[in-house]
């Protein structure tokens, strides 16, 4: 059973939506994140980057850079550039990139859900990222940015959701520069929101597709909050933090590609020599070279691109882990071969994802890097069975795209 559950949330004026969407805190550093605001006093930056607004020097991890934040959001609510819902909602989140559409439902859910495993998990976070967002959301007294959560595709659930929005006016509809369409519905109608909560009631399990260390964050405040409350009910909005829930049917997971700095002191032709010991190698005389199928690898090195195909043997039937694709790169040429024995702290690694197109592979082995390897997707059921069995996938396993705009909803703890 999921507690997916309707919320008040505080949100952009309409006339001020397409100058505060944002995109996420985690995808940029802080120059970047100065450059995206720059000339806009409403960016959401200001708020999910708030050190923007403080001085370079300043430690972005400093209490002064999550109480600007939470500056920002009283200074926007008493500008009336921000709002808040006279009454608990659920919204309707629509996103449109290159003709593909994912509708998912904007909530909060269960901190007792995500602690119990009804919202499952597939990646190990990290303490210093945890931090981060326990600060932030606990001074600013928000969820700032949704958790992105899937779940197995229901019929009732999506005619629910996805007729209310195809009947109703929407709040906003807002085209990004990089392209991307988002559209916000509310749904006010009561009778509605009990139907869609009774819907998702009997769905037994959501999974984090992105937004590990937010939902990590989000349960560690509830749980903080509940020590300072000794007498809470359980009603309480620390009790739950926000997300937007999409069907997997609508989700498209990007390849995650690895790019590494030298060939561990091999040269060309004994790196060759050895990735054939477990891989069919093929020169592609007309690159790039993209995986067509699981189990199969671009490599670019040397200004040429090869097929690599893992040789059966190397291939686990019986477990999900080993059996990613992303797996039998690491454990037998990245580790065994190239020495990067632990690529969560290995600075010889980088990580591309496919959104950027195998030319970022091309450039980044042309410059500062040797070696390029472009890696076949992981799909949505491998998500699913991975965390249904308890399990942790390698980093860097999954990109999604697109991302979720944030600055259209905040949960107020």
């Amino acid at each position: 059973m999921s507690v997916v559950r309707p919320f008040r949330a505080i949100r952009p004026a309409v006339e001020y939506a397409d100058k505060m969407i944002s995109l996420p805190y985690d995808v940029m550093n802080r120059e970047e994140a100065a450059a995206m605001a720059k000339g806009n006093p409403y960016s959401f930056l200001h708020i999910c980057r708030s050190e923007i607004d403080l001085p370079q020097e300043d430690n972005p991890y400093d209490v002064k850079v999550y109480e600007k934040a939470k500056e920002n959001i009283e200074k926007y609510l008493s500008d009336r550039v921000m709002v808040r819902d006279e009454k608990p909602m659920y919204y309707v989140y629509r996103q449109v990139m290159d003709n593909r559409t994912q509708t998912g439902l904007v909530a909060c859910v269960s901190i007792d859900d995500y602690i119990n495993d009804v919202i499952k998990k597939h990646e190990y976070t990290r303490v210093e990222k945890e931090i981060d967002r326990i600060n932030h959301f606990d001074i600013c007294n928000a969820n700032t940015e949704p958790v992105f959560l899937t779940y197995r595709d229901d019929e009732s659930l999506r005619s629910a959701i996805e007729g209310w929005a195809d009947s109703h006016a929407f709040e906003y509809h807002i085209k990004t520069g990089d392209g991307i369409l988002h559209t916000l519905w509310i749904i006010d109608d009561d009778e509605t929101v009990a139907g869609i909560m009774s819907m998702f009631a009997k769905i037994p399990n959501l999974y984090i597709a992105d937004g590990h260390h937010r939902s990590a964050s989000a349960a560690k405040v509830g749980l903080k909050r509940r020590e300072e409350n000794p007498g809470y009910t359980g009603e309480e909005e620390f009790n739950y933090f926000m997300a937007v829930i999409f069907p997997d049917s609508d989700l498209k997971i990007f390849d995650y590609n690895r790019v590494v700095k030298d060939l561990n002191g091999l040269t060309y032709e004994e790196f060759l020599n050895k990735t054939e010991e477990k891989f069919a190698v093929t020169k592609i005389m007309n690159g790039p070279y993209t995986p067509e199928k699981k189990h199969t690898f671009g490599m670019y090195l040397d200004g040429n691109w090869y097929k690599l195909e893992a040789k059966p043997e190397i291939i686990s039937a019986d477990d999900v882990i080993k059996s990613l694709d992303v797996s039998i790169l690491q454990d037998h040429l990245l580790n065994p071969v190239l020495g990067i024995e632990d690529p969560r702290t290995d600075k010889r690694i980088d990580f591309i994802g496919g959104i950027r197109g195998l030319s970022e592979l091309e450039r980044r082995a042309g410059s500062d890097m040797k070696v390029a390897f472009a890696v076949y997707a992981v799909n949505v059921s491998d998500l699913f069975e991975v965390s249904d069995q308890n399990k942790v996938m390698p980093p860097k396993s999954t990109w999604f795209e697109p991302k979720l705009g944030s600055g259209l909803f905040i949960h107020e703890l």
